[in-house]
């Protein structure tokens, strides 16, 4: 059986979370030996679509026609599209229709979470909704001081305290929060990585940006070394992200034994414990008080225990859950 690992407008979404699940995707399956293809023009048994917009739709279709079971990528939900991209309200009526169709007309839908299968299985389409994690690689983030130190060239930095926040400057993800929560530590170094394009930001986040305080470092997308230099350098990750379907740079802290200081929110029900593997918040006041209490304690006994929680998600697991579940949906659409 060969897959269709189908995401529309790779360049587009690369630097996004949907982006690094193409990438944790196509080494699942090689891990699991599951034949595929990124080609949509190849030929496949089975489709495992994980965008929503016009050419997915149009692919979803084609594959009915041809009786192609499909599954499709629950990334999304009505929930995380808000407080995002620039005039989402009004792109909300088009997004909304899109992702309930592609979600009503799969033959099967992979979501994350239990978290967020809770919330698709609430839009009532009748579509059957099974969790699987994004999954990690593991070793790609294993200590390295080589990488340590390409982050430490690249920032200039000796031995300052640094925090980090990795994410597109949405409201949603808690940018507002993040220079706020900066603003009570000035002699910590806070670093936010991330881009996205003027045109589709926010203006309340472009005016934020501009008056963010002194010790907020905003470079941009980043990736590879320097990035897994800072997540195994920083003192916290601190994501105080109001929706998430996961939150795949949390996975990659855990793996990187940084100490995650999250927004109190059910998409960690079930894997982050409070006070046990990681520090949660609900607003402003108790991100600066449970940050100050991280930066003065510490952290080791949760950044190993978070560890042992990042170890179920690993991508040669992800990848038998993916074949099982291809294998299943394949069965049941083909007999």
């Amino acid at each position: 059986m060969k897959v269709l690992l189908y995401f529309e407008s790779q360049k587009a979404i690369k630097k996004s979370g949907i982006g690094r699940a193409m990438r944790h995707q196509t080494e699942a399956l090689k891990l699991a030996n599951v034949p595929f293809t990124l080609d949509k023009n190849d030929t496949f048994d089975i489709a495992h679509i994980n965008t929503l917009f016009f050419k997915s739709k149009r692919l979803l279709k084609k594959c009915h026609k041809l009786h192609i079971p499909v599954i499709v990528h629950g990334h999304s939900t009505l929930e995380d599209f808000r407080q995002s991209f620039r005039c989402w309200k009004l792109v909300k009526f088009w997004f909304n229709h899109q992702l309930l169709y592609m979600y009503k007309h799969a033959d099967f839908i992979i979501t994350p979470t239990d978290y967020s299968k809770h919330l698709i299985d609430n839009y009532q389409l009748g579509t059957p909704v099974k969790a699987i994690s994004n999954g990690i690689d593991v070793e790609a983030y294993a200590p390295d001081e080589n990488k340590i130190k390409a982050f430490k060239d690249y920032f200039h930095i000796t031995d300052e305290k640094v925090v980090i926040g990795i994410g597109l400057p949405f409201i949603r993800k808690g940018i507002d929060d993040f220079f706020e929560i900066a603003r009570a530590f000035p002699d910590v170094t806070f670093i936010w990585f991330g881009h996205l394009a003027k045109i589709l930001t926010q203006g309340k986040v472009l005016k934020a940006i501009k008056r963010r305080p002194s010790n907020v470092i905003m470079p941009g997308y980043i990736a590879n070394d320097i990035i897994k230099g800072a997540m195994q350098y920083a003192s916290a990750l601190l994501f105080p992200s109001r929706e998430e379907t996961e939150g795949i740079v949390v996975l990659e802290a855990l793996a990187s034994h940084l100490c995650c200081l999250v927004r109190r929110i059910p998409v960690y029900d079930g894997w982050l414990k409070e006070g046990e593997n990681c520090y949660m918040a609900s607003d402003v006041d108790e991100f600066i008080e449970k940050l100050n209490l991280l930066l003065s304690s510490d952290n080791t006994q949760f950044t190993n225990k978070a560890y042992e929680v990042v170890k179920t998600k690993t991508l040669d697991k992800i990848g038998q859950e993916l074949k099982e579940t291809y294998e299943h949906v394949y069965s049941s659409i083909k007999k």
